[in-house]
């Protein structure tokens, strides 16, 4: 009955199989065209910003010959001869002009008055002759007038065909004696990129075509393209930019037979993958059959599922003892940190009790006298007395056991509870200390003995790596966020090294000849406990080290 139910499973999962095998042979293909399409046309974009490049820098060639041209002969001396002369169709000048125009490829040179009327050309000799006609309105004449230069695209009032005006001064005993014109067409340029089945269109300042591989484009508006389906270069020293269709038409195919591929490849895997099933099921059935082979099998798993429990209780008892191990490290690293400023503990202890004696002696003194200030001394005592309970106070604060119980924690207090417990070097050594106004209702999430074992760490650090330095400083920042606090301690210590720094979070990496490499690592540990962050900075100054400690903030 068993067989006979597993048979009726197996023949419900083949239209599942099936289905599978369709959604495949269907998506498989679609994102192979996709893919595909957006690879192809990153090459043909990448061609068309080439062949745009290549173009323009072409076209800026092309022009900057023409304006040379109208440079040179704007002080050539016969020019000059001419205006001065008003000789209307000056012959020489004008066949020298032709010279000039057969050489440098140009469409027409000409030469005009200061008012505008054409005395010399280079077609002087042609029906179509400029000489003599008025071109004072065009706007290339004006502009040179007033600037120098001038330049204009439009059609030729006289032959009727598009080009470029470039339009230069004579200037003459400072004056402006006329203007020299150098009209180029483009018309090569234009057949050349014809041969080139992608587009190419140049467009002025308002965004109509003014030179194109498809002349029937002139002085239209660009022709809508998809989406990158056009790369554009700009025309040095114009508001001309140069663009250049891309081909998509060509991803398409491309892609299209990447699809097909992608389609019989998904076909010939689900034959293969139907075969390898048909002969899945036969071994299936011979397993069925092997009663004898299944029992033992349970036997087996029955005895490893055993065996993993016990692995399981080894393991979790393991997990407890490591807890308690680094309960144990955090313990002794405090404790060593503990024995770092015993020497300071010393020192705050030693001078209270000094004058506390002095005072003591000079009261006793003053007693036997009667005299007034004895009051006086007597407070001063009292105030010493109080300063020693809060230091041996913080002390055992510090190098109590930390609950692991995680709650709102004063910041100010603190960061002034690890100050105190550091004070004595930074005296010693004359360190100056940069502090911001911290609030004190800021509260972070938090156990207070670990957080003032992070910040004396971080202190300490500080203070041995200034060890010697004239000019020692430590500076605490304080940015405050909505759902976290960074607090940044930086020295003006020699830094750490890239060797270093690789590597400053691995237990026993350390640069100190006494130091154990377990300060930061300890603290980092403590810091993600709390769910914050420990992590180093680039100083902003770029030297010493920075140490960003980010605590969540507590409502």
């Amino acid at each position: 009955m068993a067989s006979v139910t597993g048979d009726m499973s197996r023949h419900d999962s083949r239209p599942w199989l099936v289905l599978v095998c369709l959604m495949l042979a269907v998506l498989i293909p679609a994102a192979t065209y996709r893919l595909t399409q957006a690879a192809a046309m990153a090459r043909l974009q990448d061609t068309a910003a080439v062949a745009a490049q290549t173009r323009a820098l072409a076209l800026d060639s092309l022009l900057d010959r023409q304006r040379a041209v109208a440079a040179v002969l704007a002080v050539d001396q016969q020019v000059v001869e001419a205006l001065r002369s008003r000789a209307l169709a000056d012959v020489a000048v004008s066949a020298k002009l032709d010279l000039l125009r057969d050489e440098t490829q140009s469409s027409v040179i000409y030469l005009l008055d200061a008012g505008g009327r054409a005395i010399a050309a280079s077609n002087w000799d042609q029906p179509v002759s400029f000489v003599g006609h008025d071109y004072g309105f065009r706007e290339y004449f004006r502009e040179a007038l007033a600037s120098g230069t001038g330049q204009e695209y439009g059609l030729g009032t006289v032959s009727g065909r598009p080009g470029l005006y470039l339009a230069h001064d004579v200037r003459a005993d400072g004056q402006t004696m006329g203007v020299i014109v150098v009209k180029v067409e483009f018309d090569a340029l234009e057949a050349a990129w014809a041969r080139d089945p992608a587009g190419t269109y140049v467009t002025d300042e308002t965004g109509q075509v003014i030179i194109s591989s498809q002349p029937q484009l002139r002085f239209q508006p660009l022709p809508p393209v998809p989406d990158g389906g056009l790369v554009q270069a700009p025309v040095r020293r114009t508001d001309w930019r140069l663009a250049v269709q891309v081909p998509t038409s060509a991803a398409g195919r491309v892609a299209a037979l990447a699809a097909g591929t992608a389609l019989l490849a998904t076909l010939l895997a689900g034959v293969a993958a139907a075969l390898i099933s048909a002969r899945l099921r036969r071994a299936a059935r011979r397993t069925r059959a092997e009663a004898a082979y299944r029992a033992d099998l349970e036997r087996a798993v029955a005895a490893r599922t055993s065996a993993l429990s016990d692995e399981m209780r080894e393991r979790q008892a393991a997990e407890q003892r490591l807890a308690q191990l680094q309960s144990d490290l955090v313990q002794a690293n405090k404790l060593a940190t503990l024995g770092q400023v015993t020497a300071g503990f010393a020192h705050e202890v030693n001078q209270p009790l000094a004058t506390i004696r002095l005072l003591a002696e000079n009261g006793a003194g003053m007693l036997q006298d009667k005299a007034p200030p004895v009051r006086e001394n007597l407070d001063r005592i009292v105030g010493m007395t109080d300063r020693i309970g809060q230091i041996t106070s913080e002390l055992r604060s510090f190098s109590r056991k930390a609950t692991g119980a995680v709650q709102a924690v004063s910041l100010r207090d603190a960061v002034e509870a690890s100050m105190m417990l550091t004070a004595s070097r930074r005296r010693a050594s004359g360190m100056a200390f940069d502090l911001p106004p911290i609030p004190p209702n800021l509260c972070v999430r938090a156990e207070a003995v670990r957080l003032e074992q992070i910040l004396v760490n971080l202190l300490t650090n500080a203070h041995d790596a200034q060890e010697g330095r004239p000019d020692p400083r430590i500076r605490i920042a304080l940015d405050e966020g909505p759902a976290a606090i960074d607090l940044t301690i930086s020295d003006n210590g020699p830094g750490i090294s890239a060797e270093m720094a690789a590597q400053l979070f691995t237990p026993f990496a350390t640069d100190k000849p006494q130091g154990l490499g377990l300060g930061l690592v300890i603290s980092r540990d403590i810091a993600r406990d709390f769910g914050g962050e420990l992590d180093v900075l680039p100083p902003a100054e770029g030297r010493g080290a920075a140490f960003r400690l980010t605590l969540p903030r507590a409502a």
